[in-house]
């Protein structure tokens, strides 16, 4: 069946509508980053300015942001690892072992909101002194990102052929050794996809640490609330460091684009 030129033409004038609404505010964002305080409260230089960096310099000169992205990193990779080296084998375990009770829990653990582990982190790290601290910080986004990099890799494992695995052990191959050396390279577009998400979910949460952190190891969402003044805002330093903040991940997303695409469809598929 041959589509119209007409309906093509709606069908790209639909999805030019669609993908201008979505960038546009990001397209602000940048725009607004290279402006001056005048430039951005003045609507009719929306797109003629002057581009300058002094926002940028500002944000790493008077606002110290080498520290925070350094923090956002270390917590986020951190979290994101230790994570893996949990979530890996307990996935192959569950996968493998029908633990379906357990697959629930984990489920639910996935749904339920960030919120509701607050107060007992709060309590229990005020109790053993982990308040602003990277280990306190680093395991409350662990267990947050943990049931990601699980529900994800489920499916993966439960796909993976049993008679591979059986032939390898009977040529005298460890079930540890094979998980290693066979399932973990065949399932790397989950696992990249699956890391991807919690470091993101990491990299731009601002609850755990806005309650969890301190002014050592405040990350980036906490310090954008620099800029914020009681009686003015620096609006052209607040898109530079919201620019920041979504300029990694981006470049993270895009550069492994083709992982998280197969990935996620893969897992969908199996699962």
């Amino acid at each position: 069946m041959r589509i119209s030129w007409t309906k093509r033409a709606g069908f790209a004038s639909l999805n030019a509508l669609v993908l201008l609404g979505l960038m546009f505010p990001l397209l602000w964002m940048m725009t607004a980053s290279l402006k001056s305080q005048i430039q951005i409260l003045n609507p009719d230089n929306l797109f003629r300015f002057t581009p300058t960096f002094k926002n940028y310099v500002s944000v790493f000169q008077d606002y110290d942001y080498t520290k925070y992205i350094a923090n956002s990193f270390v917590v986020g990779a951190a979290s994101t690892l230790f994570a893996l080296a949990l979530g890996l084998p307990a996935a192959y375990a569950i996968a493998k072992f029908k633990m379906q009770v357990t697959s629930i829990t984990i489920l639910v653990a996935k749904i339920l909101p960030g919120i509701s582990y607050l107060v007992p982190w709060y309590v229990l790290y005020n109790k053993i002194g982990l308040i602003d601290s990277f280990p306190g910080l680093i395991m409350s986004h662990m267990v947050i990102g943990l049931p990601f990099i699980m529900w994800i890799m489920i499916p993966f494992f439960e796909s993976f052929p049993r008679e591979v695995e059986e032939s390898s052990w009977i040529d005298g191959s460890s079930k540890i050794r094979t998980f290693y050396q066979m399932v973990l390279p065949v399932s790397l577009p989950g696992i990249i996809t699956s890391s991807l998400l919690a470091f993101i979910f990491s990299w731009n949460n601002f609850m755990f640490s806005f309650i969890l952190a301190g002014e050592r190891t405040k990350t980036l969402p906490i310090a954008i609330y620099n800029f914020l003044g009681g009686a003015s805002m620096d609006w052209g330093g607040l898109m530079a460091a919201a620019c920041i903040i979504t300029i990694p991940v981006i470049v993270i997303a895009m550069l492994a684009q083709k992982y998280v695409v197969s990935g996620l469809s893969a897992g969908a598929v199996k699962g």
